[in-house]
């Protein structure tokens, strides 16, 4: 069972309790789920009102659901495009949307849905078997436009219209993660007629969905507006309001500058401030002074990773090197240092939200003098400046940053303390990109947001990844190991063999030094004392159907 805690205020723990969460994956029938919301506002709603939300930023400029990555644009996505299937955000359980209910073959490569009755799209067409089709087609046909939807429709054979209210999935290889995958903005079911545009029109904000809100308008890295669909009554299971949103509208913008957001917050200029780093320990004493709240959710997927390059004749090509590094890294004093004293210490190459983590604390334990054993082993001596030296030549691992920021200078002055140096090579992101295409590195970064573990796949494993972050981090042996326990994981819709195989796609990853686990990823927004219902999606994007603002 997955436990997690949203605060409202700051004297509440953050850190969270999780173990291995089964997911409801299989079967003929469906899951069914009480409604569930952060809040426990037992307060009458009112109607109306513009609730004013303040993300980061927009790099990827693109708003169409489909082909976004960006974890901003998915949570306004997901006012706007309702999906077949939603996920628990305690339990993981996959509970009926769009789809009311579906079978899925035990090898995991067909599935059968039963459609909702009365569902339209805000321009007045009808959601029936014949638009699930369009949208799944024209998802898988975006290709590598959609870095998301490539992976989560993996093996994609095609879908079959049985009746108007009934449609057919099926893949060339089993895809065990396709209902989750069912559950998230990127396979949104939008309007047939959406799949006229062209990509880059669907970007720019041609995009019509079935969702409680519709997009007027949006302007890549400025703003987007929303507005209420009045008859719209086909929520989740896991939504209070079954019926049309209590808000008006929504006003998105966009603050970089998190001194700004936060001061805007405590003035009441906006309603919700939502960063991409954790608020700090000192903005959000300030904001829950002013008597506003703190939310809070870890985000499912990969957490912050570094991945090495072993395949350039770097110093990483030794194993006994990259397990130096791994028992270098003090993982516990970063999360105080960094972030605060309670924020959650990461367990393992995926956040504690993610369905079937293990806690893997034992394989991360901060040990430098092992770290030191390792590093002799592989004839690194220790110099006067403190570095080790082979055959003359330095310790040093160079690792490509567009930013240099407090985290990696913690890390750098953690390995210097067993004599590894980590050269932070600031660089243009053109020259990132150039770097890592010719495996000119010898560290990475990397995370990516799903709740479903095969999300790892999409950076660590060769035989569905050719980024870097997969084809660099890797021996052989351990690229056929990797690939083979990511396949079992997709080969059956039982979770208990599920479970099994990513436990150890996870022990396989931290063990070889193929992945270096640096903090648990959290979502926090800073929310108003005006706004009730604030809740999060399983993926921690933000959830609009409950909320209500105090007039």
């Amino acid at each position: 069972m997955t436990e997690h805690k949203h605060f409202r205020r700051r004297t509440a723990a953050l850190a969270a309790t999780v173990a291995a969460v089964a997911l409801v994956l299989t079967g003929c029938s469906t899951g069914t789920s009480d409604a569930s919301a952060t809040s426990s506002d037992t307060a009458t709603p009112v109607p109306g009102g513009t609730l004013k939300v303040a993300f980061w930023d927009d790099q990827q400029g693109c708003i169409d659901p489909n082909q976004v990555y960006w974890i901003e644009s998915r949570s306004i996505d997901r006012q706007v495009a309702d999906s077949l299937t939603d996920q628990d955000p305690d339990t993981g359980k996959i509970v009926p949307w769009l789809a009311t209910s579906w079978t899925v073959s035990p090898d995991a490569t067909q599935y059968v849905f039963t459609l909702r009755d009365g569902v339209t799209f805000s321009d007045g067409e009808k959601l029936d078997a014949t638009a699930v089709k369009t949208a799944l087609d024209g998802t898988f046909a975006l290709g590598a436009k959609s870095i998301l939807g490539l992976t989560y429709l993996a093996g994609y054979g095609s879908t079959t219209v049985i009746d108007p209210t009934h449609v057919q999935v099926t893949f060339t290889k089993p895809n065990a993660a396709f209902l989750q995958a069912t559950s998230t903005t990127t396979l949104a079911i939008l309007a047939p007629k959406t799949y006229t545009e062209t990509p880059e029109q669907r970007c720019a904000g041609a995009i019509v969905g079935s969702g409680a809100f519709t997009l007027d308008n949006y302007t890549a890295a400025t703003s987007a507006h929303l507005t209420k669909r009045a008859d719209y009554a086909w929520p989740s299971s896991l939504v209070k309001n079954q019926g049309a949103a209590y808000l008006d509208a929504i006003d998105i913008t966009y603050i970089k500058e998190d001194s700004v957001r936060n001061g805007e917050l405590t003035a009441g200029t906006i309603d919700i401030a939502w960063p991409r780093q954790p608020i700090s320990d000192a903005d959000q004493q300030v904001i829950t002074a002013a008597g506003d709240t703190i939310e809070s959710r870890p985000l499912p997927g990969i957490s912050s990773i570094i991945v090495p390059n072993v395949t350039h004749g770097g110093p990483l090509a030794d194993a006994n090197v990259r397990n130096a590094l791994q028992k270098s890294i003090d993982r516990k004093t970063y999360a105080s240092t960094i972030f605060w004293a309670d924020y959650p210490v990461v367990e393992s190459v995926v956040d504690s939200t993610t369905p079937f983590a293990t806690d893997e604390s034992s394989l991360l334990a901060y040990d430098p003098d092992g770290a030191k054993k390792l590093l002799d082993a592989a004839g690194y001596t220790v110099g006067a400046d403190g570095y080790r030296y082979k055959n003359g030549q330095e310790l040093t691992l160079h690792y490509p940053l567009v930013v240099s920021g407090p985290g990696e200078q913690l890390l750098q002055d953690q390995l210097k303390q067993v004599g590894i140096n980590l050269s932070l090579d600031v660089v243009t992101s053109a020259q990132s990109t150039q770097k890592l295409a010719a495996g000119d590195y010898d560290l990475t970064g990397t995370y990516l947001t799903r709740a479903d573990p095969s999300v790892l796949g999409s950076a660590v494993d060769q035989a569905t990844s050719k980024a870097a972050s997969a084809v660099n981090s890797q021996d052989p042996t351990t690229a056929a190991a990797v690939s083979t326990l990511f396949a079992a994981g997709l080969q059956t819709s039982d979770d208990t063999a599920r479970a099994a195989a990513y436990g150890d796609v996870q022990k396989e990853l931290i063990s070889t030094g193929s992945a270096f686990p640096i903090f648990e990823r959290v979502q926090i927004a800073g929310v108003s004392s005006k706004v009730h219902g604030f809740a999060f999606t399983s993926e921690a994007f933000l959830r609009a159907n409950d909320i209500w603002l105090e007039q």
